[in-house]
């Protein structure tokens, strides 16, 4: 028989993707309220703004040092034990900064060391959900978590404000442990422990180990491709990171901050779902355009055109970002189970990296010429990137040489065939 196309409802009925789903949705939303918990903690006793960025700027920065380094353990030991004690241990360390007077250098020593095992955790669980949705599952499931990531996170800040506004940023802080703590619980009762599958390096130690997975990717021009084009993110991010610059540039208030930012986040989630249902040849040919697309309506931000105007190009950028939900899919799906942790390390150190670089220089460019300039200069040099990347690997009409083995189906994760 033929397989046939997944759909959502094939997809929620796999018990374990549940848990993994629910389990992530509810710990981003109080990740994001954290978020806001600390920056607003840190200015209202220090009265800085240059402070308050460098904290909230601490919860991005480790992730570029300990994603290659970490990741590697979920390749090594079982993955839902890897996400179990991270999650026990972040629960832990917010607590520990929800404590009232806890001083400022301790905080921040906190903060970082709870963003430290982010990778780790990641890497597990984007390296589970091929192995709980096999075959045509698999892109419908990450379409349905990079949506609902997207959707958890303005919930979110939404909420750290309500929260911290009523109750005080302990509270807020104490909120975000519990839902580490109801995470780590739903991963332990929901998902099958996912020991990784041996192969060659699994009998490696040290740095040959942890390097591995970098030199399958950097090896394979396909897979690095697909990075590359991730990567690209790094350009168009420049966008979110200058609402508020761009907004009082064309006039518009601080309110429109928080509807720029959303519209990107909006339409990258309208656009994950779009093309969940995609087949594997149209995700192989639209992954390209797609990402040169992503650039093209921010492009007209050039012109400083007005807010309702903004708002629409950016929330169809949003829809043309869902080009990376079908570069993860290709990425996951040609790496072996037991290096996918590593490399998905790797890739998202890259992205990290990305996003950081370009919002430094973003900032840059702004500050010299102005933002909205700024964000149409970035926004053609990642769809210029993703063009050249395109053309000389042309991994639209090509796959990755060595495809992974298809994982065994999970109790509750059948392949979804015609007629069923």
């Amino acid at each position: 028989m033929t397989e046939r196309t997944a759909r959502f409802r094939d997809v929620l009925a796999v018990r374990e993707f549940r848990f993994l789903w629910i389990a992530q949705a509810q710990s981003r939303a109080g990740d994001q309220i954290a978020r806001v918990a600390v920056a607003l903690l840190v200015f209202d006793r220090t009265g800085s703004a240059a402070y308050t960025a460098l904290t909230y700027a601490l919860t991005y920065l480790p992730p570029l040092i300990t994603a290659p380094l970490l990741a590697g353990l979920a390749d090594r030991y079982s993955r839902r034990a890897v996400m179990v004690i991270v999650d026990l241990l972040r629960a832990v360390l917010i607590g520990l900064m929800a404590i009232p007077g806890v001083p400022l250098p301790v905080l921040a020593v906190l903060l970082v060391a709870v963003t430290c095992p982010e990778p780790l955790f990641s890497a597990a669980r984007v390296a589970t959900v091929p192995r709980t949705l096999p075959g045509n599952l698999f892109p419908v499931g990450m379409s349905i978590i990079t949506s609902t990531d997207q959707i958890a996170q303005i919930a979110g800040f939404a909420l750290g404000g309500i929260v911290v506004g009523a109750f005080g940023p302990q509270t807020a802080l104490a909120l975000n442990a519990v839902t580490f703590l109801i995470s780590a619980a739903l991963l332990q009762w929901g998902v099958s422990p996912h020991l990784p599958e041996q192969d060659g390096t699994s009998s490696k130690r040290g740095s040959g180990f942890a390097l591995a997975g970098i030199k399958l990717v950097v090896g394979n021009r396909h897979l690095f491709a697909i990075a590359g084009l991730v990567w690209m993110v790094g350009c168009f991010v420049v966008a979110e990171a200058l609402a508020a610059p761009y907004a009082a540039e064309i006039g518009a208030g601080e309110e429109a901050v928080g509807i720029l930012m959303a519209s990107v986040v909006v339409g990258t989630a309208v656009g994950a779902l779009l093309v969940a249902r995609l087949n594997s040849d149209w995700r192989r040919r639209l992954t390209v355009p797609l990402a040169v697309a992503a650039g093209v309506p921010l492009m007209a931000t050039a012109a400083a055109p007005p807010l309702w105007l903004t708002v629409v190009l950016w929330m169809i950028a949003g829809v043309f970002h869902a080009y990376i939900v079908l570069a993860q899919v290709r990425f996951a799906q040609f790496i072996p189970d037991g290096m996918r942790s590593r490399a998905i390390g790797f890739a998202s150190a890259g992205l990290q990296t990305a996003q950081g670089l370009g919002i430094a220089l973003g900032g840059l460019l702004a500050s010299a010429i102005s933002p909205s300039v700024a964000i149409g200069i970035f926004a053609a040099a990642g769809s210029l990137g993703a063009l050249v990347i395109g053309l000389t690997t042309r991994i639209d009409r090509e796959e990755p040489e060595t495809e992974a083995p298809q994982p065994a189906p999970e109790p509750g994760g059948e392949a979804v065939k015609a007629g069923s």
